[in-house]
């Protein structure tokens, strides 16, 4: 055995066949697979199906430690094959006896951990530590419910608010079946992101940048108001649908961009925050192609328009918020909008003709006018409303 510094865990009675993810590495089981080895210190995330195809996944993240005598930590997980996830083992003298069995698995039964085919063992990924560098213990614990070492959900893993939408499961039907704890994500309402009581002008505006609703957030609900949970929020999401498929955080992944992104005043007043936000939207979407089932289709209305009407909108702000002012975030403002052009063909400046002369085929010429864009700000729930106020400054039917 080498590397006693680093982390083993064993995955008792998993079966030949299966799929066994390790961060953004996934592989078929065989036979004599018992578990991965040489995991390095930080966050990762371990997942398993019953089969290689996109059905129901399960997955535990861990942190493994290394003792005051420099032992790197064995964490020892098993399969139960009525629920086809790996669960704790409870039995004290089980896992005592696989500890000190970990010697001879270890060359033909333990695979190392890499991050890539021809990635180096045992070493830390760049890639996976950019991915999660803000995903700590106690966010893993709020969302989960869980314990170090036992942060576990599945694909069917939801937060309450959406499991009405997942297609043919109730919330019932879930907890009965699968016993799944619910997700504990940060709440985020974008119908009302003012204070209660705001009236007027202070409404009108908390509509427009929802910077006090973020603030109201992170004050209310991230440990000690540590605005960096948002951003680890975001990774977590992110990776649970790049892994497990999980509808629930694909929509808190976009109710945490809705917010973020339609800010103004926060920009300026949290910027660190805003340079990690932007610098990791980067990372992910250069992962999107990894996702299985078409989740991440970035050239769909769901997926791609979505997303660049709001870094249209966050553009915008910028240049109101900042002038002619240059910033780290609007550097890296700059990087992502360069790369979505690239990647994606993504015209995300204002400053492009609108109206122009069009050859058809017979030679005949026609002027066009692009609209599409035009009043982006003002269709869904960005749409300007008539209200029409009584004298005691209640809404009122119209005057004929």
């Amino acid at each position: 055995m080498d590397s006693l510094d680093k982390a083993t865990i064993l995955l008792i009675n998993l079966p030949p066949g299966a799929l066994c993810g390790v961060g953004l590495l996934s592989f078929t089981t065989s036979p004599r697979f018992c578990g991965v080895k040489l995991l390095p210190k930080g966050i990762h995330f371990i997942y398993t199906g019953a089969t290689t195809s996109l059905s129901v996944r399960s997955g535990v993240w861990i942190a493994p430690e290394t003792s005051s005598t420099g032992q790197g930590e064995t964490i020892i997980k098993v399969w139960d094959a009525d629920r086809e996830e790996l669960v704790e083992e409870k039995d004290e003298a089980e896992k005592l006896r696989w500890k000190a069995n970990v010697r001879g698995l270890w060359q033909e039964n333990l695979t190392p951990y890499r991050q890539s085919v021809d990635g180096a063992a045992g070493e830390p990924d760049r890639t996976w530590t950019a991915l999660v560098d803000c995903i700590t213990p106690s966010l893993l614990s709020r969302i989960t419910g869980g314990q170090r070492n036992d942060w576990t959900l599945s694909t069917s893993s939801a937060m309450r608010q959406d499991m009405e939408d997942i297609p043919g499961l109730t919330y019932g039907e879930n907890s009965t079946i699968r016993q799944e704890k619910e997700l504990n994500f940060l709440p985020i309402d974008l119908k009302q992101t003012w204070r209660d009581g705001a009236i007027g002008r202070e409404r009108t505006e908390a509509a427009k940048d929802r910077s006090w609703a973020l603030g109201d957030m992170v004050a209310r609900y991230c440990s000690q108001g540590e605005e960096k949970e948002v951003v680890g929020e975001m990774q977590f999401c992110f990776l649970m649908v790049l892994t497990l498929a999980n509808f629930s955080c694909l929509s808190q992944w976009k109710r945490l961009l809705n917010l973020t992104l339609t800010c103004q005043k926060a920009v300026r007043e949290r910027s660190d925050l805003y340079v990690r936000i932007l610098r990791v939207l980067r990372l992910q979407l250069q992962r999107c192609n990894d996702v299985e089932g078409g989740l991440f289709d970035l050239s769909d209305d769901e997926g791609g328009t979505l997303l660049a009407q709001l870094l249209r909108k966050f553009r915008r702000g910028l240049e109101d918020e900042y002038g002619e002012q240059t910033s780290d975030v609007r550097d890296e403002y700059a990087i992502l909008e360069a790369y979505v052009q690239r990647e994606f063909g993504w015209e995300l400046s204002d400053s492009f003709v609108r109206r122009g002369v069009l050859e058809l085929e017979d030679g005949e010429q026609v002027e066009m006018e692009l609209d599409e864009l035009e009043g982006e700000d003002e269709r869904g729930e960005y749409a300007p409303v008539v209200v029409y106020l009584g004298e005691d400054g209640r809404a009122t039917t119209p005057p004929s």
